[in-house]
C-alpha cells in the first residue's frame, strides 16, 4: 500500500474507534441488570499509583493505530477492522448480561494538583465504574498484540501486559477482569484468523 492508502486506513480506524466506543458507553447507560461487585482481599491490597493512567490512556490508542502501518494490504486491514468490531460485540454481551462494577471507594481520588490525578478524574468522569468484566482495555490490547506478533514476536505481549498493569494500579479493574479480557481478545483473533488466514 502507498502513503495515501495508509492515511485513509488510519482515518477509518480513528472513526471506528470513536464510533464503536459509543456502544461501550451505551452499555453503561442502558444496564439490563444490576451490576455485581467482586469482593477480593487481594484486589484491595494492590496499591493505587496514579501515574499509570498515562499508560492506561496514552499507550493504548497509539498502539492500536500503529497496526495500520503493519497491514500488508486492504484485505488484511479489513479483517483487522472486523475483528475489533466482533470483539466489541462480545464485550457488549458481557456488559449487558453480566455487568460488573468496581467499588465506590476505588474512585474516591484524593484532592491533588498532580496531573495524573486530575487526568484520571477526567477519565472517570466519562467512564463510569461499570463495564469491568472482562477488561476491554486488556482484550483490545491482546487482539492488537496478536496482529503484531508476526513482526515483534513475544515482545508484542508487552503491550497487553503494560495495559493490564495500568488497569490494576489505576484501580479501574479487578484482577479477574484482566486474564479474562486477554483470553477474549486471543479467542476473537483465533476465530477471525482461522477463517481468513490473514496472519501467517
Amino acid at each position: 500500500m502507498n502513503t495515501l492508502d495508509y492515511l485513509v486506513n488510519i482515518s477509518i480506524s480513528i472513526i471506528l474507534i470513536v464510533g464503536c466506543y459509543q456502544f461501550y458507553f451505551w452499555c453503561q447507560r442502558n444496564q439490563w441488570v444490576t451490576p455485581r461487585k467482586f469482593h477480593s482481599p487481594l484486589d484491595e491490597k494492590i496499591p493505587f499509583w496514579s501515574g499509570w493512567v498515562w499508560v492506561y490512556s496514552f499507550l493504548y490508542y497509539p498502539a492500536i493505530i500503529y497496526l495500520n502501518l503493519l497491514a500488508r494490504d486492504h484485505r488484511q486491514f479489513n479483517y483487522m477492522a472486523i475483528s475489533f468490531i466482533l470483539l466489541l460485540f462480545c464485550q457488549m454481551f458481557f456488559f449487558l448480561v453480566f455487568p460488573v462494577e468496581t467499588p465506590a471507594h476505588w474512585r474516591e481520588l484524593p484532592e491533588s494538583n498532580k496531573w495524573s490525578i486530575r487526568f484520571l478524574k477526567f477519565v472517570q468522569n466519562y467512564d463510569k465504574s461499570s463495564n469491568c468484566f472482562p477488561s476491554m482495555h486488556t482484550s483490545v490490547a491482546m487482539l492488537t498484540a496478536m496482529f503484531a506478533w508476526p513482526y515483534f514476536g513475544a515482545w508484542a505481549l508487552l503491550f497487553p501486559a503494560l495495559i493490564a498493569i495500568s488497569c490494576m494500579f489505576t484501580k479501574q479493574h479487578y484482577m479477574l477482569d484482566l486474564p479474562c479480557g486477554a483470553l477474549l481478545g486471543w479467542g476473537v483473533f483465533q476465530l477471525v484468523n482461522h477463517g481468513a488466514n490473514i496472519v501467517a
